[in-house]
């Protein structure tokens, strides 16, 4: 039967091509701005960020790092500051019918600007990635990055 169905060799696996540093800063910037999808969509900036970590992981520890970055970053700013304002709003208009939910007023007001805040802060880690510097969310990046290299910090 093996006169039949000769052994072929098998082609080795090749490996993904390495993006050029242009396209490594394009893809980057790009998973940064990916926090503007959720100004349209109210939550696919995420899944964006994702997508691109899943496509360049292997191809761009840079790409990576930003995109992995950014993903975790949406994750605290937009999805969780969105969740303490929403309820923090709710408590403070249920409380309101006994008048102290309008203390709470100032503190739902400032949990309201996180998810802006992170807008602001993903477009400033799109400028600096397209111009080619490292850019870290302060306290996300080192975390992402001790993640991606296998070490704790």
């Amino acid at each position: 039967m093996s006169d039949v169905y000769p052994e072929q060799p098998v082609p080795p696996q090749a490996l993904p091509a390495p993006l050029s540093p242009s396209d490594e800063r394009t893809w980057a910037m790009l998973a940064h701005l990916s926090v503007l999808v959720n100004l349209f969509t109210g939550f696919l900036g995420p899944v964006a960020a994702l997508i691109i970590y899943l496509v360049f992981k292997d191809r761009s520890r840079y790409v990576a790092y930003h995109s992995l970055q950014s993903l975790v970053m949406q994750l605290v700013y937009w999805v969780g500051g969105g969740i303490i304002a929403a309820i923090l709003w709710t408590v403070a208009g249920v409380l309101t019918a006994v008048c102290i939910g309008v203390l709470l007023y100032p503190l739902a007001l400032i949990a309201t600007v996180l998810p802006i805040a992170g807008i602001v802060y993903g477009i400033i880690g799109a400028i600096q990635t397209s111009q080619g510097l490292d850019f870290r969310y302060w306290l996300i990046g080192d975390w992402v990055r001790g993640t991606l290299t296998g070490s704790s910090h």
